[in-house]
């Protein structure tokens, strides 16, 4: 049998976001496969649509907080109805340049939320990040 790819999902509506911190993730080697999405709702697609394939699905997700439509918290509270054979095996960490102290605290007490992260995605940060959670 073959081992599953680890993979990131990135959630950001900003195009040059997006793209430094996959370049950042593919300088790390951490993950395999990158997966980027420009807003909240192509995220849950994209997880929708691969729930009965876990070879595509995501071990990490990186979201940020402010986008139009659906926001970083719209996302986690449809993902948290996710069935939880997902949610149990993948990590959210919010990626977010806000410096709104109600944003901050309201993503460090979302109980899928294991760590807030400021913009720009420092590797360091990152790799401690995922072995202290073992990914």
């Amino acid at each position: 049998m073959l081992s599953k790819k680890k993979t990131v999902l990135l959630i950001d509506d900003n195009e040059v976001d997006l793209k430094i911190n996959s370049k950042i993730i593919e300088i790390s080697k951490l993950f395999e496969e990158i997966v980027l999405c420009q807003s909240a709702e192509s995220g849950l697609t994209y997880i929708h649509q691969n729930l009965n394939n876990e070879s595509l699905l995501p071990d990490f997700i990186l979201l940020d907080i402010q986008m139009p439509d659906m926001d970083g918290f719209d996302f986690l509270e449809r993902y948290k109805k996710l069935p939880t054979q997902f949610t149990d095996k993948c990590l959210v960490a919010i990626l977010s340049s806000t410096l709104d102290f109600g944003d901050i605290q309201r993503a460090q007490a979302n109980p899928f939320v294991i760590r807030l992260l400021k913009k720009p995605l420092f590797l360091k940060e990152l790799k401690d990040l995922l072995v202290q959670y073992s990914v």
